[in-house]
């Protein structure tokens, strides 16, 4: 014979959160250890963090601290922030929010804290059960914990953050060099992005700047709606291929791009890119303006000709 299990209301099992279910959870700790890892022992109630108190404060395998929350109703954004205050008061290495019923809100922001710091966050949902008339148990679930998966999205997020900082720095001193020697790109504001451009006088056509982790490449990117009038306004480049090559110094890459709509024509500047040092961005910058100069000098009187 196989039983039902059934749920049970938290109040009729723990009638009060500080009264009856921490020091319930205190004593057995060992029920929330079955779903966490590491194992906590030694949990203490009630330690101050400035004005307020957390309910427990537990330590791991390791001697680390950790604080856990408890919250016999719907998670809501007060206990978020006491978890947060009291991991960051008790330097604790793992925080624990426990709920009764997790809000989708909170599951997203205690996701976005695993993937976002060193340490620990879970939100566990607790309920009571009980088969027939058995004594009622607790049921802890693990709504969000942490994870490897967690760790790399967030140390992603961490790379892909720090290149856009970069990135920005790199067009700012670029942008700043370049005022002086050409207007072509006077007005554009630097972004985080891996190129910057301006119109080159039709619409759809733009000289654009590109950088790479240790490249980059000056072009002009031909990119209407239509595919057929891209390749059309690149054959018709192509046309003059050697009078445009003749005024620019030196060969250009020709990038019909068959299978994508736009079309590029462009020179890889292999001095560097935004990931070399810094401090010989000054002659990447010196590269790329000059190729960039006479690109658009080699350029302009063909583009002004398009009938298009």
């Amino acid at each position: 014979m196989i039983g039902r299990l059934e749920r049970v209301r938290l109040r009729d099992v723990w009638k009060n959160e500080a009264k009856d279910f921490t020091p319930w959870l205190q004593k057995h700790i060992d029920v929330l250890n079955e779903v966490i890892e590491p194992n906590l022992s030694n949990p203490e109630t009630e330690r101050s963090a400035g004005t307020f108190s957390v309910d427990l404060v537990a330590e791991d395998e390791n001697g680390n601290t950790a604080i856990i929350e408890c919250q016999l109703e719907k998670s809501d954004h007060d206990h978020l922030g006491k978890s947060i205050t009291y991991l960051t008061a008790f330097e604790a290495k793992t925080a624990i929010w426990i709920v009764s019923q997790p809000r989708a809100e909170h599951v997203r922001a205690v996701s976005w804290l695993n993937e976002s710091s060193d340490a620990s966050f879970y939100l566990i949902k607790v309920e009571a059960v009980r088969i027939g008339n058995s004594p009622p148990a607790p049921l802890f679930t693990v709504i969000v914990g942490p994870s490897e998966e967690g760790r790399k999205v967030g140390e992603t997020k961490k790379e892909l953050k720090e290149r856009h900082v970069i990135r920005k720095k790199f067009w700012t001193e670029l942008l700043a060099r370049a005022k002086p020697k050409t207007r072509l790109h006077a007005n554009i504001t630097p972004g985080k992005n891996g190129w910057i451009g301006t119109g080159a006088g039709k619409g759809g056509l733009s000289f654009n700047y590109v950088t790479r982790q240790h490249d980059g490449d000056v072009e002009i990117y031909i990119d209407r709606e239509s595919d057929a009038e891209n390749k059309k306004i690149f054959d018709k480049l192509l046309e003059s291929r050697k009078s445009i090559e003749r005024v620019f110094g030196q060969h250009l890459t020709w990038q019909r791009l068959e299978a994508k709509r736009a079309c590029r024509i462009k020179k890889t500047v292999k001095e560097g890119g935004y990931r070399d040092d810094p401090s010989k961005w000054s002659e990447t910058h010196e590269a790329m303006i000059d190729a960039m100069i006479h690109l658009e000098k080699a350029l302009k009187p063909h583009i002004a000709k398009l009938r298009t």
